[in-house]
């Protein structure tokens, strides 16, 4: 993924250099209480990844994330006392190349247990358009592929996959508690398979096939689901759309019938606005889930996909 790429900072490296991790620890309350928790400790990179440590961990794990509620993931820089959390942890819990200050931290530490959940499924590139409609009025060449595409967590049925492997992984670094973590992962991966059908039978029917997103995160849920998603942006959800492709949108919208140009509750709503104000569009919010706060149409990770559910099958309207 091909998003700004952030380094830690230089006074992170510094401090870290400079003390040794054992002594910067010792001078971090934070990530010192973690460490001494009793429990398994993880560290997550981002809320999905928290998620599933939680379901999965249940009462034997303590975690602790990375990215706070209301940061953009994208964006994070990792800090000189995170980074010693992350060295004093049990494990890790990330998605390469979603986050390269992350995926630096975690190459640079010692942590014995280092679950990449990018490697735990397939992923795939995808650029603006994704999905089967490839309409012969839209003059998308397709040409803005930034990479693969990390956001397999919107997809039920990879996300289920990746909750199988930490499970194991799980189990694997802390073998005393391997049957509890046995249960957990099985009852999630439960869960999620009811909200996958309950996905392919709320959208099987649907009048129009087509969504505009401004941030192209919803690749896998549109091919998973036989949809397409049109994004105003790449796979940088900060990223300025170019003035033919918003063009190109505004006629494929009059085409397919779009009623709705969705946006993200993590990054301004301005480009969604403006796009529907001259296309005569509605706008509404679909959740990329990369973290959960007061403006989430829900408490966790499965009741803002069920909002998402909704909210799609208003935009795209019944038969």
């Amino acid at each position: 993924m091909n998003v700004r790429r952030q380094h830690i900072p230089a006074v992170a490296v510094a401090a870290v250099t400079a003390l040794g991790l054992g002594s910067l620890t010792a001078c971090s309350g934070d990530s010192a209480a973690a460490a001494d928790t009793g429990k398994f400790d993880v560290v997550a990179s981002f809320y999905p990844m928290a998620f599933l440590a939680e379901r999965i961990g249940g009462t034997h794990v303590h975690v602790t994330s990375l990215t706070q509620p209301g940061q953009e993931p994208h964006d994070l820089e990792i800090s000189a006392r995170q980074t010693a959390q992350l060295q004093d942890s049990d494990a890790v819990l990330y998605l390469k190349n979603l986050q390269p200050s992350v995926d630096d931290a975690v190459a640079q530490s010692e942590v014995k247990t280092k679950i990449d959940a990018a490697s735990l499924t397939s992923l795939e590139k995808h650029g603006n358009e994704v999905g089967g409609h490839a309409a012969s009025h839209d003059g998308s060449e397709n040409d803005e592929l930034s990479g693969l595409d990390p956001h397999i967590w919107l997809d039920p049925v990879r996300y289920a996959q990746v909750a199988e492997g930490v499970g194991k992984a799980f189990q694997k670094a802390d073998p005393k508690h391997a049957a509890d973590y046995r249960k957990n992962t099985a009852a999630l991966v439960k869960k999620l398979d009811a909200l996958n059908t309950e996905f392919k039978d709320g959208l099987a029917h649907t009048k129009s096939k087509v969504f505009i997103t401004t941030h192209a995160a919803f690749g896998y849920l549109a091919e998973r689901y036989g949809l397409t998603e049109e994004a105003i942006n790449g796979l940088d959800p900060e990223s300025e759309p170019s003035a033919a492709r918003v063009k190109q949108l505004e006629t494929m919208a009059k085409a397919d019938g779009v009623t709705t140009v969705f946006y993200e509750t993590l990054v301004s709503d301005k480009t969604a606005k403006t796009i529907a104000s001259d296309a005569g569009l509605k706008t509404d919010v679909l959740d990329p889930i990369e973290g959960i706060t007061s403006k989430s149409r829900g408490t966790d990770y499965f009741s803002v996909q069920e909002a998402n559910l909704k909210a799609l099958q208003s935009a795209l309207g019944e038969k």
